[in-house]
Formats: structure tokens, sequence, C-alpha cells
């Protein structure tokens, strides 16, 4: 991303395979906003609608930025979005971690290679 500081983001453990990436979005729509998943990049994009010009008001300094973003996020294996929602300026993205069973580790029991009945008939 060309300039790191903006749109600022968290990324949170909600559970034991769940995650929230939440990213500041003041002043954008859902409509401004996109959310795309391709090959296991998330990419957020923002896109501001041009405002008209108002006759009566002149802007005399703009320090609330109005330019568009895109933040991407590399996601790892299994990981799927579940849903997004924007409240208060805020854009949260849940996420779950979905593991295939023949993907988990398992536990292998060992045994002893000799059978008890074996050793009882060798002592008499």
């Amino acid at each position: 991303d060309a300039a790191p500081t903006y749109q600022p983001y968290n990324i949170e453990r909600t559970g034991e395979n769940a995650y929230r990436i939440t990213v500041a979005v003041a002043g954008f729509t859902p409509d401004e906003l996109s959310i795309e998943v391709n090959e296991n990049v998330l990419t957020l994009r923002g896109e501001k609608a041009a405002e008209p010009a108002a006759e009566s008001a002149q802007v005399l300094y703009r320090g609330i930025a109005a330019r568009a973003f895109a933040r991407r996020f590399q996601l790892a294996d299994h990981v799927e979005v579940k849903g997004a929602s924007l409240e208060n300026g805020l854009l949260h993205v849940e996420l779950v971690r979905n593991i295939p069973e023949a993907k988990k580790p398992r536990t292998i029991a060992i045994t002893s290679g000799a059978p008890t009945q074996a050793l009882e008939a060798k002592a008499a």
C-alpha cells in the first residue's frame, strides 16, 4: 500500500477459529466499499463518489481525506470470509478457519510389539 498509515486496522481473534478485521472507513457508505477474496488474498476497497461543489461554501482547509484506498490481507489456508458489517465508520470483516478433518493433526496410539501371552508361554 502506498500509504501504510491510511485506513488503520485491527486484527482480533474472537474465538478458537474465528477472527475479525476492523478497518476505519469513516465517511464511506456501504455502496462505496467492496470486499473481494481471490486466491487467499482479501482485498478491501473504498472509492468515494465525487461530491458536487456547493456554490455557497468554499473549502478553506481540507483535512479529511476523501481518497480511494485498497487494503490487502494474506489469508491463511482454509480461512473464509463469513460476513461484513459497517458500523460507526468501522468496517468489520468476520473470518473463520475451517480445517478439513483430513488436514487436522491426529494422535496415533502406541502399542507394545510383543503380546502378553507369548511372554507367559516362554516362562512356563
